[in-house]
């Protein structure tokens, strides 16, 4: 089944939504971001978090010490990183780390991706949107046919503008290990339990089809 992975959840009630609506994951911005969640919240969501899901601590060029605490509140967490981060630094955080890559609204060559991809070794690639000044949450999907090589050489995990009424066709056509959304299941901003529901439907419809 698709790893379904819901970013931006700032308070244990996001996360429990979450839960309910099926997700996998839950992912927690330290990065800049409206929904940047601090470290007193990080904590407060952490002792209670669920067993069965999986936290993932969303960076953008972090230091040692930000991961660090992360690693100290949660039981081994996925680190995500969004930034510039370097291939040896991605190799530092180890066999829990995904690197973002971004790519362009019209698309890229598939063999380019592909290539860029190999510069960090076996880490989970997350492929979002690439926008300007923005380093995720861009609410816009890219063309996936750039994705689909990658895709069948090793897990990838697709962001970018995906919603209830597309993610669907991004599971059918590129066949990806997950899928990440954030907007598309918010209402004025914040988490919508209707909307995530009806994400994690679509997505379990597609796996079926």
């Amino acid at each position: 089944m698709t790893f379904v992975k819901f970013c931006g959840c700032m308070n244990p009630s996001d996360v429990e939504a979450s839960v309910e609506a099926g997700a996998d994951a839950v992912g927690l911005v330290f990065a800049p971001s409206p929904r940047r969640v601090d470290e007193r919240m990080a904590s407060e969501i952490a002792r209670n978090f669920p067993a069965g899901v999986q936290p993932i601590a969303v960076f953008a060029n972090p230091d040692y010490e930000q991961i660090a605490f992360v690693r100290s509140i949660f039981d081994d967490p996925y680190v995500q990183l969004s930034g510039r981060e370097s291939p040896g630094f991605v190799s530092w955080v180890g066999p829990r780390a995904i690197k973002t890559l971004h790519v362009e609204v019209k698309g890229e060559p598939e063999d380019r991706i592909v290539k860029r991809g190999k510069r960090f070794g076996s880490a989970l690639l997350l492929l979002d949107t690439r926008a300007r000044k923005m380093l995720g949450g861009t609410g816009k999907p890219f063309a996936w046919w750039s994705v689909k090589a990658l895709a069948r050489e090793r897990p990838i995990i697709v962001a970018g503008g995906l919603t209830p009424e597309n993610v669907a066709s991004c599971v059918r056509e590129v066949r990806p290990f997950g899928v990440d959304v954030r907007s598309g299941i918010e209402t004025n901003g914040r988490k919508d339990p209707i909307r995530m529901r009806e994400f994690v439907r679509a997505v379990r419809d597609a796996d079926a089809g």
